[in-house]
C-alpha cells in the first residue's frame, strides 16, 4: 500500500460523559491534550450512543449495527465471532490492526444470567443455535486468573494483535493482569480494597465504590495501555504498514480508584455538582420517585453496579475521583500522540477519540448507569483528528451515532461498507458540506434486571431529535417527553402533559418509522421468490 493510505487511531474511556471534559465545556477538569487534539479536529456536538450499556454499545461501534440486529442486545450476551466488523474489512484490505485494553465484546465474568426466572414459561432449545461457550469465554477473568495458556484466538473480531485489560479499578485481568503478576508481583499484591490507604472520611469508600489504591500510578492499567499502545506503534512503524489501533481505556469506570497523584487531584468540596442534582420545581417521573424514597428512607442499595439514589457528598467525591482518572487518561494520551510524532507517523494517522457511554454522575441525584436516558448518560464526546484534511474542524450540532463511526472509518479508507451497516459516514459532515441527514437518532436498551417496579425486565426506546428527547418503556407504563431548548435539563417531563399530546403523537410515529429504519437487512435476497 501506498503511503497516503491513512492509519487509524481510535482512543476509547469507558463510562466518560461528553461534558467530563474540557473541549466539551467543562471548566474544571484538565484535559489539555484532548483539548488541543479538539482544537485541530472536528467534533460531534451531539454524539449519542446506540444503547447506554457496555458490553452493546462496543458492538454497535464493531459493526455500525444497533444492539436489536447484531445480537448483543445487553451484558451478558456476546457479539457472535462470524459477525462482520469494520476491522476485519480494513483487516483483510491490508491493514494491520491491533486492540490494546478493554475489549468486553465477550461475558467478562462467569457470573450466572438473571433470568430466565423460575416463575417464567418453560422453553426448549433456540431460535437461533445456541453459542460454543469454549469459543465465547475468551474475556473471561476467571479463566485468566485460573489458566495460564487462557487467551484470545486472533484474529477476534478482526483484531490480529490484542493486549487485554479485563474489569475495572485496580484489580484488572487480562494481559496486564499477568503482566503485573509476573514482572511485579509485589505490586500485584497491593492491590484491591482490602490493602487500599484508610480513606475513612469518603463515603463511597465506606459503600465498596471506591477506594484509594496503593498500586503506583506507573503501574496502572492506564500507564500499562499507554505503555503497551506505544510499543505497538514502534512495530507498526518498522513494518511499514498501514495500521488500525484500538487504544481502550477501562477507567474512568467505577469502582473509583485512581492512582497516585490523581486521587487527591480534585477535592470533593470544590467540585461543582450537574445544575440538575438541584432539582426544579417539576416533580421527577414515578419510577425515579422510588430510587429517591429508598435513599431518604436509608434502604438505597449502594454497593452494586446498579443505579442508585446519591447524597451530596457522594455526587462530589465520585466526580473529583472521576475527574482524577480523566486527567490520568488524557496525560496518557498526551503520550501516545507524542510518540506517535517521535515515530514519524503523525501526519498520516487519523486519531479519534470516544467513549462507549456516560455516567449519572449526580445528575438528578443519581449515581452510576441505568435504564434512564438522559444526556449524561447516552451522549458521549466524539473527536476526529485527520492531519492530511484542514475543512475537517470545528463543532457539529448534527445527531450522530455510535454506528456512524464504521461508516466513517471504512470511506475514509477507501472501502465499502458491508450490508447491513445502520449507520452513516460523518465525512460529509466534516466537510460542512449541505447533506440530507438524519433528523433523530434511536437508542435502544434492554436489561436483565427487572427495575423501577416493573412487571418485566427493563427494555425501553429512545429518539432523540435536535430538540426533543421521547422515552418510551415496554408496556407503556413509563414514558418521558423533554424539551431540549426549553428544558436541557430535562426536568419537566411532558408526557402526560395535556398542551404536549400533539407533540407526543409526532414523537411517537418519527419513533417507529426510526425503529423500523433500522430493521435487519441482510443478508440480500437471493432470487425474487
Amino acid at each position: 500500500m501506498s503511503q497516503s493510505v491513512p492509519n487509524f487511531l481510535l482512543i476509547i474511556a469507558d463510562q466518560l460523559r461528553a461534558d467530563h471534559l474540557a473541549c466539551y465545556g467543562n471548566k474544571e477538569v484538565k484535559t489539555p491534550n484532548l483539548d488541543a487534539l479538539a482544537a485541530r479536529g472536528w467534533s460531534a456536538d451531539r454524539f449519542y450512543v446506540a444503547t447506554p450499556i457496555c458490553m452493546p454499545n462496543r458492538a454497535s461501534l464493531m459493526t455500525g449495527r444497533m444492539p436489536s440486529v447484531h445480537g448483543a442486545r445487553h451484558n451478558g450476551v456476546p457479539l457472535p465471532l462470524d459477525s462482520s466488523t469494520f476491522v476485519d474489512v480494513l483487516r483483510q484490505a491490508g491493514w494491520s490492526t491491533a486492540l490494546v485494553g478493554k475489549a468486553h465484546l465477550q461475558n467478562i465474568t462467569d457470573t450466572p444470567p438473571l433470568y430466565p426466572r423460575p416463575e417464567d414459561p418453560p422453553t426448549q432449545g433456540e431460535a437461533r443455535p445456541p453459542l460454543p461457550l469454549n469459543d465465547y469465554g475468551q474475556e473471561c477473568g476467571q479463566l485468566w486468573q485460573e489458566r495460564a495458556d487462557h487467551g484470545v484466538t486472533l484474529p477476534f473480531y478482526g483484531y490480529e494483535h490484542v493486549d487485554l485489560a479485563i474489569d475495572h479499578g485496580d484489580q484488572v485481568w487480562g494481559d496486564y493482569g499477568r503482566w503485573l503478576q509476573d514482572e511485579h508481583p509485589e505490586i500485584a499484591a497491593l492491590s484491591g480494597p482490602e490493602h487500599a490507604i484508610p480513606t475513612p472520611d469518603y463515603e463511597l469508600s465506606r459503600i465498596g465504590q471506591a477506594w484509594r489504591t496503593r498500586v503506583p500510578e506507573e503501574y496502572s492499567t492506564t500507564a500499562w495501555i499507554g505503555e503497551r499502545t506505544r510499543a505497538v506503534l514502534d512495530k507498526y512503524a518498522q513494518e511499514q504498514q498501514p495500521f488500525f489501533i484500538q487504544c481502550s481505556f477501562p477507567d474512568p469506570h467505577h469502582p473509583f480508584t485512581p492512582h497516585g497523584q490523581y486521587w487527591d487531584m480534585y477535592k470533593p468540596e470544590e467540585v461543582s455538582l450537574p445544575d440538575s442534582f438541584h432539582l426544579g420545581p417539576h416533580p421527577l417521573p414515578a419510577h425515579l420517585q422510588l430510587l429517591h424514597q429508598l435513599r431518604d428512607e436509608g434502604k438505597a442499595i449502594k454497593h452494586t453496579p446498579t443505579l442508585f439514589a446519591c447524597s451530596e457528598r457522594e455526587a462530589r467525591e465520585a466526580i473529583a475521583l472521576n475527574y482524577g482518572s480523566i486527567t490520568h487518561i488524557d496525560a496518557e494520551i498526551g503520550r501516545i500522540l507524542d510518540h506517535l510524532e517521535q515515530t514519524g507517523q503523525t501526519e498520516n494517522t487519523i486519531v479519534m477519540f470516544m467513549s462507549d457511554h456516560g455516567d449519572f454522575m449526580g445528575d438528578h441525584q443519581l449515581m452510576l448507569k441505568g435504564p434512564v436516558h438522559y444526556q449524561s448518560i447516552i451522549r458521549s464526546p466524539f473527536i476526529w483528528f485527520d492531519p492530511t484534511n484542514a475543512q475537517a474542524q470545528g463543532t457539529s450540532p448534527a445527531v450522530c451515532s455510535t454506528i456512524d463511526v464504521a461508516p466513517t472509518v471504512l470511506q475514509r479508507a477507501g472501502q465499502l461498507p458491508y450490508n447491513g451497516i445502520q449507520g452513516r459516514s460523518l465525512l460529509d459532515l466534516m466537510q460542512q458540506e449541505q447533506t440530507d441527514w438524519r433528523t433523530g437518532v434511536l437508542i435502544e436498551e434492554e436489561n436483565q434486571r427487572k427495575l423501577f417496579s416493573t412487571p418485566i425486565r427493563t427494555k425501553l426506546r429512545s429518539l432523540v431529535t435536535q430538540n426533543h428527547r421521547l422515552s418510551l418503556y415496554e408496556g407503556g407504563q413509563i414514558g418521558e417527553l423533554y424539551d431540549l431548548q426549553a428544558d436541557p435539563l430535562e426536568q419537566h417531563n411532558l408526557w402526560d402533559e395535556p398542551t404536549a399530546q400533539a407533540l407526543k403523537t409526532a414523537l411517537l410515529c418519527e419513533l417507529i418509522d426510526t425503529i423500523m429504519a433500522h430493521s435487519e437487512t441482510s443478508p440480500l435476497p437471493l432470487a425474487i421468490a
